[in-house]
């Protein structure tokens, strides 16, 4: 029979997803009674040596009195996790709060034992680590701060998972036993060992994805046009290096193949394993798939069906129960409503995707949360679109659809260390956790740099999204302070792409032009301006110039100590002496290739021919043959070899991918019967792309080479690489460094390389961030201690000025103070108390700090001014009890600043800076940064407003105390950084004066602070 303390309130919110070291995935939840039968079961299965190292001795069987403690458990002083997979447990840890003598305790003893026990199948896989930091953070929670643990010395298994976790610890040695001691505080070591294994992790679940070994479409129908029979036949003739199969529950038993692929009826009939299933059936059906897929093994799913949380609210909950289901056999998926997945490496060559042509292999990773986007990013890219030419291929593209369970964060900490990626390009509809990805978005931008568009508008239906209550544009400032090129458009995620895949960075922002055209210098120069560069004067050519001229002048540019980059304008020129586009094309990268130090673009004017010539020799591009030898799969079977290499036929088949009834999308339509596969989540929005073919076009035409030129079709050898060299070009061709992009437009060519610059510059400052100051007269406890005090008063308050003042002079912030005023005489008193010179300002809601209303008079030098002025407040504005008007010394004079910080449930906590007034409120020119800032955030975030010319003395006022202001916003950041229950803080105004600064007015709010999941044990989002 339970005792009371048995009877506590299950912990759901204990349970958890996790992903481990392999890639795979359990679930940990708490134990309870109704465990009996799993535990005993588990504990079969473990090997003796495993059962000995738990108990210290031969312990064979578990007894019923085993059973009983090991699954009652009150959830505060005896806690037990398992991890199940199949809802079986793989592993279990415990803790006994214990107290000063080693005996059980209850609080306020905060000392527990803790013991692991994994089951030796699923040893190795990390899951003790994760267990590790669940039981801690429970631990923590129920008020326990330090584990103890004995282990024998020759289980070196279990000490490693201690040792490496970075907790503080203690070690000794005592009667043939270790004794382990550690405090459960995370530490800066502790919080670095989780971020690495959550990046192992999970880019391992990524890569299983997406390097499968064997592949299941499930959903391919006999008949031609099928979504399920297209992929099928994408995945064939990219030339899928694995084991294919085929799986239609309709197949009847005389069907051994389809299209040269073993068939099936149900993944279960396939002997041999299956790492990847492509299901492409009806919503209604793709539960009863995943119980196949999981039964066999299947270690992850693309799911291209529809009919999930993007067609309301049934839906959405059709999808939780797919991702619940899907974890509980440890798979991960990519969709549901997704487009599809590629990897154009050798060693795998998967096209699981409604793409009729495998990209071209390349150095670009490409991520869409948008089918329709993600077709457009591919073509473009694959076909030369969007006026940037020349040919840069695709290492991986993952369309998430829905991105139910795999985000684009999975994918970053693929990317992070992916030897096959050297930019990353994402098309963001939403950021499911912007904590996290901009903690993800700073490392891998540290390592190669990272492109990003994000929809502005509201997050599409099917995406979970974490409320936020902070703009777009602030989201936007955050991103790029953590190193992401953030543009607006696909045009400019393609041509900032290619520029960085092909030039190496810029040095600095110097530019130098040449070409054969005036005006075209003279309006790249003008860009550049516009930009934010420093362009140097144009050097015209003139329109006699030769190839050798061209060569020349790059090279002696490229040699110039004061130039950091090279833009070359070229337009047609007529004459005998004048340059061929192959000719020119190649005096170029001559030139190039003796100077590679310095990103060199191309603008060019009806100049098809040279832009195709820039980049002829591409690495990703194929030269010769057009077929793609077959390669034996994993297991036996080898793939089919391609017919023609992209040139569909009629008994191929065709994708079923056709217009949408409006004319405006794709509609992709699944084997068989039911909802759509491609359903809402395949339409373009208005891009007018269809698929066929011959593959991708944008716009109903082909894509654009220079202004007015058109591409010529694609050829079968377009389509697939060299049969001599599949990823590479023929021996003797240049390497990809010596590619130059060219641009049809000079605003695009200086857009993208101002990103590089900018970028260039955030590597170079990354590599030294700076650091959070200390200051001696910050009162961290004092601090506590108060907001503890307040906090007792209710959950969430704003502070009265008095409070305000108090808690903000623990850190050195002083606020002036303001005394109230209801009426003359009480005016009159207050000024006399603070001295003259004095201002009479109304703090009523709809006059606070808009002294642009005339609610504020200043230098009120005696009484009698004081009462005058207080009588043309009330005169103009109304009652005192309405104008709540107060009186304040008067501050020196300078420029009126807004220091904010808040703590968003999203993003964090955040600092933001600008100058007061209407004018910055109504431009929106305010700036942000993550807290904690740097003394370098603060440096900078002081001169990244447009406004801050005004802080320097521009046109001939006097530079303000910048260097005051800075230290003002350290001094904010560490009080939210130090107490999270500091919600919210706002200093206004801030008058900054040529020495010193004063603050005017401040408010603060206090609450409990919002949960921080980067803190705690790694999870997947929960559904």
């Amino acid at each position: 029979m339970q005792s009371a303390s048995d009877r506590q309130e299950y912990p759901a919110h204990w349970e958890a997803d996790v992903v481990l070291r392999d890639g795979g995935t359990a679930r940990i939840r708490p134990i309870t009674v109704d465990d009996a039968d799993r535990l005993v079961s588990f504990y079969e299965q473990v090997s003796d040596e495993s059962k000995y190292y738990r108990f210290f001795a031969p312990y064979p069987r578990l007894s019923a009195k085993d059973v009983h403690r090991f699954t009652h458990h009150d959830f505060v002083d005896r806690v037990g996790l398992a991890a199940t997979i199949g809802g079986e447990f793989i592993a279990t840890v415990r803790y006994d709060r214990i107290g000063a003598n080693g005996m059980p305790a209850s609080a306020p003893a905060d000392e527990a034992e803790v013991a692991f026990l994994v089951q030796d199948a699923h040893q190795g896989r990390g899951v003790a680590s994760a267990l590790l930091e669940h039981i801690a953070a429970v631990a923590r929670e129920r008020g326990i701060r330090r584990f103890a643990a004995e282990v024998l010395p020759a289980n070196t298994k279990m000490i490693k998972v201690f040792t490496d976790a970075g907790y503080t610890q203690k070690r000794s040695f005592e009667d043939g036993v270790v004794r382990l001691e550690f405090d459960l505080e995370p530490t800066e070591r502790s919080l670095a060992v989780q971020y690495a294994r959550e990046q192992r992790a999970e880019a391992r679940s990524v890569q299983r994805l997406l390097m499968p070994g064997s592949v299941a479409v499930v959903g391919t129908g006999r008949a031609l046009g099928g979504v399920g029979r297209s992929i099928l036949g994408n995945l064939r003739e990219g030339g899928f290096t694995g084991r294919l199969y085929a799986v239609n529950r309709a197949f009847g038993p005389d069907v051994a193949e389809l299209d040269g692929v073993p068939a099936h009826r149900s993944v279960r009939e396939i002997d041999g394993p299956v790492d990847l299933a492509v299901v492409a059936v009806p919503a209604d059906h793709v539960p009863a798939i995943v119980t196949e897929c999981g039964e066999h093994g299947v270690q992850g799913l693309v799911v291209i069906s529809a009919g999930y949380a993007e067609s309301g609210p049934d839906g959405r909950e059709r999808q939780r129960e797919l991702v619940r289901q899907a974890r509980t056999y440890g798979m991960r998926i990519i969709g549901p409503n997704a487009f599809g997945v590629i990897n154009t490496s050798a060693d795998v060559r998967l096209n699981a995707s409604l793409a009729p042509e495998m990209p071209r292999p390349g150095r670009i990773g490409l991520f869409a949360q948008s089918g329709a986007i993600g077709i457009a990013l591919l073509s473009r890219l694959h076909r030369r679109g969007g006026g940037v030419t020349g040919v840069t291929g695709v290492s991986t593209f993952v369309s998430s659809g829905n991105r139910a369970d795999v985000s684009g964060n999975d994918v970053l900490q693929y990317w992070y260390d992916d030897p096959d990626t050297d930019v990353a390009l994402m098309y963001l509809e939403s950021i499911g956790n912007p904590r996290k990805f901009t903690r993800l978005a700073r490392r891998t931008a540290a390592a190669k740099p990272l492109v990003v568009v994000q929809s502005a508008g509201s997050a599409p239906q099917g995406h979970a999204v974490r409320a936020t209550r902070l703009p777009h544009a602030t989201v936007s400032a955050l991103l790029r302070q953590a190193g992401v090129i953030r543009v607006d458009t696909i045009t400019e995620l393609v041509d900032a792409g290619l520029l960085l895949a092909r030039q190496p960075l810029p040095a600095g922002p110097r530019v130098a032009i040449l070409g054969n055209s005036e005006s075209l210098g003279v309006l790249t120069y003008d860009q550049c301006l516009a930009h934010g560069l420093r362009p140097h004067p144009p050097l015209d050519l003139t329109t006699a110039a030769s190839a050798e001229d061209f060569r020349a002048a790059l090279a002696h540019a490229l040699a110039d100590d004061t130039c950091d980059a090279v833009v070359v304008t070229a337009i047609p020129a007529i004459g005998e002496g004048s340059p061929g586009d192959a000719e020119l094309a190649q005096a170029l990268r001559s030139a190039v290739a003796a100077a590679p130090g310095k990103p060199v673009l191309v603008v060019h004017v009806e100049l098809g021919g040279l832009a195709e010539a820039l980049s002829a020799a591409a690495s990703t591009a194929p030269q010769t043959d057009t077929r793609v030898p077959a390669t034996p799969g994993r297991g036996g079977t080898p793939a089919a070899p391609v017919p023609g290499a992209g040139a569909r036929t009629a008994t191929a088949g065709a994708p079923a991918v056709t217009p949408a009834p409006d004319g405006k999308g794709l509609t992709a339509t699944t084997d068989g019967a039911g909802p759509t596969a491609g359903g809402a989540g395949l339409t373009s929005g208005g891009a007018g792309l269809t698929s066929g073919g011959a593959g991708l076009t944008s716009g109903g035409a082909g894509p654009t080479i220079g202004w007015g030129a058109t591409a010529p079709a694609t050829t079968p050898a377009d389509s697939a690489p060299p049969a001599d060299t599949p990823d590479g070009p023929p021996a003797g061709a240049p390497e990809d460094t010596h590619l130059i992009p060219a641009y049809p437009a000079a605003e695009r060519a200086v857009r993208a390389l101002a990103e590089a610059v900018r970028y260039a510059q955030w590597r170079r400052e990354a590599a030294d961030p700076g650091k959070v100051p200390e200051y001696d007269d910050i009162d961290v406890k004092g601090a506590a201690r108060r907001i503890d005090a307040l906090l007792a008063r209710g959950q969430g308050l704003t502070l009265s000025a008095e409070d305000t003042g108090e808690l903000l002079g623990h850190y050195g912030i002083h606020v002036r103070p303001a005394l109230p005023a209801p009426t003359p005489d009480d005016a009159a008193e207050a000024a006399r108390a603070l001295g003259y010179p004095v201002a009479l300002k109304a703090t009523a809601p709809h006059l606070r700090h808009r002294a642009d209303l005339g609610g504020v008079r200043l230098d009120l030098a005696d009484e009698e001014q004081l009462r005058r002025a207080y009588t043309e407040l009330t005169e103009l504005f109304g009652k005192p009890e309405e104008l709540r008007p107060v009186v304040q010394v008067m501050a020196p004079r300078g420029v009126d600043t807004v220091v904010r910080a808040v703590i968003d449930p999203a993003a964090g906590a955040v600092l933001s800076f600008g100058l007061a007034g209407a004018a910055s409120q109504l431009l929106g020119d305010t700036a942000h940064r993550l807290i904690p800032v740097t003394d370098r955030d603060a440096t900078s975030l002081v001169r990244s407003i447009r406004t801050a010319p005004l802080l320097f003395g521009w046109r001939g006022s006097t530079p303000v105390d910048t260097p005051a202001l800075e230290e003002l916003m350290l001094r904010v950041s560490r009080l939210v950084d130090d107490h999270p229950e500091v919600v919210a803080v706002t200093l206004e105004p801030v008058v900054v004066a040529p020495h010193g600064l004063s603050v005017l007015g401040a408010s603060v709010r206090l609450a409990p602070p919002p949960a921080r999941d980067d803190l705690g044990p790694r999870t997947l989002p929960a559904y």
